[in-house]
């Protein structure tokens, strides 16, 4: 971390917006790793789950359900091994007061395998991110000079887990989530320089067939409790944690014909629990730039997902969905957000996969995030804007 330096302090000073930003911009919430989103969380971790705009809990289709519902594992149909290898390159051009970032293109990998160890039992291990956003202004208020703002944070989860059917009609799962975090920030008034730290968390699903036509799911992970990010300065130790948010997902999958499927999935995520105030630890006696929180605000969310998958033949399947989360920033928030915009809050999702041969497959999808502004209800009268593009390729592999 750097001391706050002079020249910046005045001019902060001298313009009430921009003084904001010393307080806003650590919304360091839109990572270079995070693809369209509810908040600052990921619809989907590959091109089968974005196809369906994240409408996956219920009728899992591929092994990085073990990211989302662990149970899941145990509904594909894997004799022995199936790999999911999937990227994705996500476009979100957004806005403060007009101006445009200029980080506007980010790739993302995401991937599990799954084992078969016996009738009833399957073991895998994934990888993704799970969240965050990022920003790159080189001006952000109508002050005196460039009121340049910088963010990045990134939220990776590495999991190993289990699925066990129980019966004909229930299967369960978990998983133990090892997390991974990095953020930094850049406003006038102060900087964070890249720093990591460590968590863990678990998640644990179901999957239970009501009959043949309507099976039910569910997952839920706790708050993902992460190590504090530590900086030692010339003023000395500065130190804040930034947790994950608790989330449950519920969804009810119908096939009302032969190689239809309709899902339907809500998902509560507990923003406010981990986001509304980030309390600073700072030396003693300190009266610098850096404030003793962050007071960003979020609201919880509630999400809704509908899918829609139609087989064509044997060897191809067609995917669209909708998805919808109201923004977890308010109007009342947004002069404390500059660095997050997670304002985003109607998906279309469209996508498919070919079989290329009984053993490999290839998905593709496109997410597209409408545009959303939010203007402050309270002043100075700041606009932030936020809309999104991701495409996601995919390769499956089983035997």
């Amino acid at each position: 971390m750097h001391a706050p330096h002079p020249a910046r302090e005045s001019r902060a000073a001298r313009a009430p917006r921009a003084g904001a930003i010393a307080l806003a911009a650590a919304a360091l919430l839109v990572a270079p790793h995070a693809g369209a989103t509810n908040g600052d969380q990921m619809l989907g971790l590959s091109a089968i789950q974005n196809g369906m705009a994240g409408a996956v809990v219920a009728a899992p289709q591929d092994a990085v359900t073990l990211l989302v519902n662990p149970a899941g594992m145990a509904e594909l149909a894997t004799q022995e091994v199936r790999f999911d290898l999937g990227v994705g390159f996500l476009n979100p051009p957004r806005k403060v007061n007009g101006n445009d970032s200029d980080s506007n293109l980010y790739m993302m990998p995401a991937g599990a395998v799954n084992f078969r160890v016996g009738p009833k039992l399957v073991v895998g291990m994934g990888l993704g991110g799970l969240s965050g956003m990022g920003v790159d202004f080189a001006d952000t208020v109508g002050a005196p000079g460039l009121q340049a703002v910088v963010t990045t944070k990134q939220f990776f989860k590495v999991a190993p887990g289990f699925a066990y059917r129980v019966s004909d009609r229930l299967a369960l799962g978990a998983t133990i989530n090892l997390n991974y975090q990095s953020l930094a920030l850049a406003t006038p008034a102060f900087s964070l320089p890249q720093n990591q730290v460590f968590g863990w968390g678990l998640t644990a699903g179901m999957v239970w067939h009501l009959n043949d036509a309507v099976q039910l799911g569910a997952s839920w992970s706790n708050k993902q409790r992460m190590g504090k990010f530590e900086w030692n300065t010339p003023d000395g130790r500065f130190a804040m944690r930034m947790d994950a948010p608790q989330t449950l997902a519920v969804g009810v999958a119908f096939r009302p014909m032969q190689g239809l499927l309709v899902e339907a999935d809500v998902k509560r995520i507990w923003f406010s629990d981990v986001l509304d105030r980030v309390a600073i630890e700072r030396p003693a006696g300190y009266a610098g730039a850096i404030p003793p929180a962050m007071p960003f605000g979020w609201s919880d969310q509630t999400v809704v997902a509908l899918g829609v998958q139609k087989d064509l033949g044997d060897r191809m399947q067609l995917r669209a969905g909708f998805n919808y989360g109201k923004s977890p920033i308010g109007p009342e928030d947004v002069n404390a957000n500059f660095g997050s915009l997670a304002v985003v809050e109607k998906h279309l999702a469209i996508g498919l996969t070919r079989r290329f041969t009984d053993r490999i497959s290839g998905s593709l999808s496109w997410v597209h995030a409408f545009d959303n502004r939010v203007t402050s209800s309270v002043g100075p009268a700041n606009t932030i804007e936020l809309k999104q593009n991701i495409v996601n390729f995919q390769v499956a592999y089983q035997y």
